[in-house]
């Protein structure tokens, strides 16, 4: 009897592995959805107050659960995807979760869990927003600078991290969370400065970022910055699968020891894999810095401006497995619920929180 052909099993093996991931992935949107509805639900008291004649009048109490769950998705839905506005506004928030999603993403296929995408964002929105609003350049370089300023500000910082792990084994979590907290505290500390504050205010706010240094706005609130998201997840996706140090990255967080023993440099590995995600996490602070509102300008540096983006990535990341393509999905899908969930709270009167 013919021996199974070496690539059939390993395509059968690979169909299944993904298989299961997406089974996963679906079953966790699903059972989010359901969730959902039970919480709205609960959160009206004229609909929950149908469940008290539950037995005696079920179909009053399902017919408005129906309803009201109904309505608020189909808000939700149409707020996210139903016009070219709500696309545009779905890919504009889903440009940061992407880039910071990334960074916890290729992060995780090395081993590390990088909780500081947070941080590294924020310094990076601060290198970018000096640059725009202090440096005086031509339009298309002050925005190639100001870029450039935020990916290697949030470089660096990542990169603290993975000499502090290569070096001394400090454990990265503890690591990201505390120097989130020294991110933080430079940003509330450098907005009371004369540096950073508007002039004339007394209030933590910067001057403005001009449109020269601004991602060029494409159609409503999408702009330039969501393509470069998507090129960043295309060159992490070639990083990892077509390059020598992606191979290393993968190898490293498999099993370091075989890693290292088969002459991997474990160490510096670490290292470059927090300097590239602290440059994607740093991508998700430039886009909160230098991405245009409504007016086509960027909105100025507050201690706020960043939110909770790299928070909200480790989420990203792990609904798409840490793949490209699934953080790519997880942040548009994010994008979505974050687009769409206006709309749903005005017409379903839905609470946010």
């Amino acid at each position: 009897m013919a021996g199974t052909d070496p690539r059939t099993s390993r395509l059968r093996e690979w169909a299944r592995s993904r298989w299961r991931d997406w089974t996963i992935t679906l079953a966790a949107f699903v059972l989010a959805l359901i969730v959902g509805a039970i919480l709205m639900i609960a959160a009206d008291p004229a609909v929950a107050g149908n469940f008290a004649y539950l037995f005696t009048a079920p179909g009053l109490a399902l017919g408005a659960a129906w309803t009201k769950v109904s309505t608020a998705y189909a808000a939700l839905l149409n707020g996210a995807i139903g016009s070219p506005a709500a696309l545009a506004a779905t890919s504009a928030a889903a440009a940061p979760l992407i880039c910071a999603g990334l960074a916890v993403g290729l992060a995780f296929r090395a081993g590390l869990f990088n909780i500081g995408a947070q941080g590294q964002a924020i310094l990076a929105s601060m290198a970018a927003a000096y640059v725009g609003f202090a440096w005086p350049l031509p339009p298309v370089i002050h925005l190639v600078v100001a870029v450039c300023a935020g990916l290697i500000a949030g470089g660096l910082w990542g990169g603290i991290v993975g000499w502090l792990k290569a070096r001394t084994g400090a454990h990265e979590v503890i690591v990201t969370i505390m120097m989130n907290y020294i991110a933080a505290g430079l940003l509330a500390w450098a907005l009371t400065t004369t540096v950073f504050r508007r002039p004339g205010r007394d209030d933590p706010i910067s001057p403005e970022v001009p449109a020269s240094a601004a991602f060029p706005q494409l159609w409503g609130q999408l702009h330039l910055g969501f393509f470069v998201a998507l090129a960043a997840a295309f060159a992490v996706a070639w990083l990892l699968e077509r390059s020598t140090i992606g191979f290393a990255i993968r190898a490293v967080g498999a099993n370091p020891s075989a890693a290292g023993t088969a002459g991997m440099n474990v160490g510096a590995t670490t290292i470059i894999t927090m300097v590239v995600a602290g440059a994607l996490a740093g991508l998700a602070g430039v886009q909160a810095a230098l991405g245009p509102s409504v007016n086509g300008v960027p909105v100025p540096l507050t201690e706020g401006l960043v939110g909770t983006i790299g928070f909200d990535a480790i989420t990203v990341a792990l609904l798409g497995r840490s793949r490209p393509l699934g953080i790519v999905l997880a942040g548009l899908l994010f994008g979505g619920l974050s687009a769409g969930g206006l709309a749903m709270q005005s017409v379903a009167q839905t609470p946010l929180t």
